[in-house]
């Protein structure tokens, strides 16, 4: 048996203490997942607003590669493609929101808009489609943070609530059980001491009564 669980003042006290920590833990499990809830709802519109643009300038981006390929022939503009030097300008760092670290990415990008390529006998449709390549992937930079940032707090969000149910439905009914259980029996004792106590003293009183 628990000692833990034997009806004395001291184990009462521990127990109204257990049942008020296990009270102010699911106060602030709630508040945390009802936050992260809040923020995980604004990811998903970011989310579903940066898919649409992404959408909208890839359809831009391959009509003006398709013009460009008619125009200048498909070769010719893989042979300028294969010139475009690689982009490493991506910084990866986290912030932390109710303790959940989630991804920022800053992208610094090219420092000119100017195309990594000669104008002379291009077209403007491929200057059209570099233009709106280097905008999809400033948007996809900018999706992938949100998307992998959505998965962590939706991860966060499933623990916290596991967290705050364990001590709902589990934590709290025990200790509060327990701070009954143990007063009841409290009270019960002391009905029968001091029941005790009357009879006793009923007792002395008769002695010296028939002395």
């Amino acid at each position: 048996m628990d000692p833990n669980t034997f009806p004395t003042k001291g184990n009462l006290i521990l127990a109204k203490n257990a049942l008020a920590l296990a009270s102010q833990g699911y106060e602030l499990m709630d508040k945390k997942r009802n936050i992260l809830i809040r923020e995980l709802m604004d990811l998903i519109e970011q989310a579903k607003d940066l898919q649409s643009e992404i959408d909208a300038t890839f359809t831009d981006a391959y009509q003006a590669l398709q013009r460009a390929n008619i125009r200048m022939g498909i070769h010719k503009v893989q042979a300028i493609a294969a010139t475009i030097p690689e982009d490493d300008n991506i910084t990866i760092k986290t912030r932390s929101i109710m303790g959940t670290e989630i991804p920022l990415v800053q992208y610094e990008g090219r420092q000119s808009q100017k195309p990594p390529y000669s104008f002379y006998d291009t077209s403007p449709s491929l200057d059209r489609a570099y233009l709106c390549f280097e905008k999809v992937k400033q948007l996809s930079i900018k999706l992938s943070m949100v998307e992998n940032s959505a998965y962590r707090l939706a991860s966060s969000i499933s623990k916290t609530q596991k967290r705050a149910n364990a001590l709902k439905n589990i934590t709290i009914p025990h200790y509060t059980e327990l701070v009954g259980t143990i007063a009841n029996a409290l009270e019960e004792k002391e009905r029968e001491d001091f029941t005790r106590l009357k009879v006793i003293k009923r007792q002395q009183t008769k002695k010296k009564n028939t002395n």
